[in-house]
């Protein structure tokens, strides 16, 4: 029988305090230096303050990651997954999120799901993906922010969108040391349409018809040069806890119910048109997803979302246009809260290393947040709205 351990962990990962980064701030990346795929691949090491060379290594949290039996813990979610997927970039694949488009075909596959505001003050998705191979498809795809650019360079993801803002993203997107994948329009100057197609959805609008198609997708990729590998300077977003432990945070604020919009009321935070919300389920610690009274269910298999972690990224915004084009700061640091376990940790996140670098999640003592493993949904919280935000036990 399997011995679950459950422990309360505090990470000792060290939080600078420098100064909010410029919203939409671009920043000039250096070259890409391609590693060679290796068997053990170390991610950034919990720090211990303590002293001393005899000291038990941490078996609360994933430090070193191995290979055992053609498997490998993944970076984005902590799970074992085959190596060949664990250690190539993902894909990050822009999939929109208002009523006329659901439900989304593919996104139950996704380990980290980024959702943020876009004009018209609804919200887009932008799913990363490491286990997609098996998959005809995934969408239906839309077009581009800058921001979600950005948040894409992070993971060292392959972006693939259909559209784009021109004035924002043309620039951005067209780098020759980023990978992008994208369907052949005004704004893409190296386009791959053998990655795209459209299926047949009678009663839906054409633009909820595109879909970015899989043996399309490895075509591209190949014609473009890119390597999967990912960059030796890599690092990991997310800090897992260990296989068999649970990052309990017993202290902690208990939230069951999850409103990045708030209950009731539109508003325009982005969250406030379709009322999105998540519930806990302590039986299995996983949130379930809602959209607009309904379950957010997966076309591919009928299933609702689930998540082993749901997190609050505050960033600020500001209205770019009167196309109401917005743009958020995703460099810099901002508040941030994350749940998992059905427990609240308030804290802030950090990204000062540059676009090919994630944000760090750190609680309120700098330490680095411990998650769960399995999947993670950020919410980008406006920080203009935050105060539509609610959550606690119902």
């Amino acid at each position: 029988m399997l011995y679950k351990k459950t422990v309360t962990l505090f990470a000792a990962a060290a939080c600078a305090a420098l100064c909010l980064a410029g919203c939409g701030k671009e920043q000039e990346p250096e070259p890409i230096v391609q590693p060679e795929v290796v068997e053990t691949v170390e991610p950034e090491q919990v720090i211990d303050d303590t002293e001393g060379e005899d000291e038990e290594p941490d078996e609360t949290v994933i430090t070193e990651r191995v290979v055992k039996d053609g498997k490998i813990q993944s970076y984005l979610t902590g799970q074992w997954v085959s190596t060949e997927q664990a250690q190539r970039r993902p894909i990050a694949v822009m999939i929109p999120n208002n009523k006329p488009a659901m439900p989304q075909y593919g996104l139950s596959r996704a380990a980290i799901i980024y959702e943020a505001p876009v004009e018209g003050r609804i919200t887009r998705l932008m799913g990363v993906f490491e286990e997609f191979d098996d998959l005809e498809r995934i969408g239906p795809v839309r077009s581009s922010r800058d921001y979600y650019v950005y948040v894409a360079m992070g993971y060292e993801a392959i972006y693939c969108n259909w559209g784009l803002a021109v004035p924002y993203v043309e620039e951005l997107i067209n780098r020759p040391n980023y990978y992008n994948v994208s369907a052949a329009v005004v704004g893409i100057h190296n386009p791959a349409d053998e990655a795209f197609g459209r299926f047949s959805r009678p009663g839906y609008a054409t633009e909820f018809t595109g879909y970015l198609k899989i043996d399309g997708l490895f075509k591209a990729v190949d014609r473009l040069g890119y390597d999967w590998n990912y960059d030796d300077a890599y690092v990991p977003p997310f800090l897992f806890a260990a296989d068999n432990v649970t990052a309990e945070y017993e202290d902690k604020e208990s939230a069951t119910m999850i409103y990045p919009g708030g209950k009731t009321g539109n508003n325009a935070s982005g969250y406030g048109a379709y009322h999105p919300y998540f519930e806990y389920h302590e039986d299995d610690h996983l949130y379930y997803r809602y959209q607009d009274g309904e379950e957010q269910i997966d076309e591919l298999d009928g299933n609702q979302l689930t998540f082993s972690n749901v997190v609050f990224q505050y960033c600020h915004g500001e209205v770019r246009d009167d196309h109401d084009y917005l743009s958020f700061g995703v460099h810099g640091e901002g508040d941030a809260i994350v749940f998992t376990n059905g427990k609240v940790i308030k804290g802030k996140w950090e990204r000062y290393d540059g676009d090919f670098t994630p944000a760090k999640f750190y609680d309120e003592d700098g330490n680095e947040i411990v998650f769960n493993q399995g999947k993670t949904w950020i919410c980008n919280i406006w920080d203009e709205y935050s105060e539509y935000v609610e959550y606690g036990t119902e």
